[in-house]
């Protein structure tokens, strides 16, 4: 890079003030990758507590479906969900995290209460109450499980992203830019001394 430079008191106060501006920046990502990563560490702690609570829930409501199915009949549990008069919904939006777009997932008719579901016309059961609010509950822990890991992926990539720009700043373009500073500094003091003796000569003839 200093090959590429001309060695003027000009260009040196361009690449000092250069040099701070890029320090700066240097220092905002480091800033933002640590914010980032304690986000990421915050969140994924939530994130494995909310995994082991979806594994307890599917495994309630699996066993409530089968319970009511062997009490009701597998007839009756699927006449149940067929006649169920509203679904349930997921709408995916956006939000920000210092910076970075992540998924905001919401749902919709994730949990219905009996005439929701209209059992009333294919007669109703505690059993069949219980099984649709287990797999409801379970529906509601797999939407924020999306949410949490789609934004996990997507800070990774971002924290990911930020140190590679950091280390190009930290090892590359910081003492490059550095190097060349050195190179005008000293291409400018052999210049003056140059002078200097250029003019001492002028003056003893």
């Amino acid at each position: 890079m200093a090959l590429d430079i001309k060695p003027t008191r000009s260009e040196l106060i361009n690449l000092k003030r250069r040099i701070k501006q890029t320090s700066s920046g240097y220092n905002l990502l480091k800033m933002k990758r640590d914010g980032l990563f304690h986000e990421f560490r915050t969140l994924l702690s939530e994130m494995i507590q909310a995994r082991e609570e979806l594994v307890v829930t599917y495994r309630d409501a699996l066993q409530s479906i089968n319970l009511a199915s062997s009490i009701e009949g597998g007839l009756a549990v699927k006449s149940a969900a067929i006649a169920s008069s509203k679904h349930p919904e997921v709408q995916v939006s956006k939000r920000n995290i210092m910076g970075v777009v992540v998924p905001k997932v919401e749902g919709q008719n994730l949990k219905l209460s009996s005439e929701d579901r209209g059992l009333g016309m294919v007669g109703g059961s505690p059993y069949i109450d219980e099984s649709a609010d287990a797999y409801s509950l379970l529906v509601e822990k797999v939407v924020k499980a999306a949410e949490m890991e789609a934004t996990l992926k997507r800070l990774l990539e971002e924290i990911e992203a930020t140190k590679r720009r950091g280390n190009a700043l930290e090892f590359k373009v910081i003492p490059e830019m550095e190097e060349a500073q050195t190179f005008i500094q000293l291409r400018l003091e052999e210049m003056e001394r140059e002078e200097t003796f250029r003019l001492k000569r002028f003056k003893n003839k």
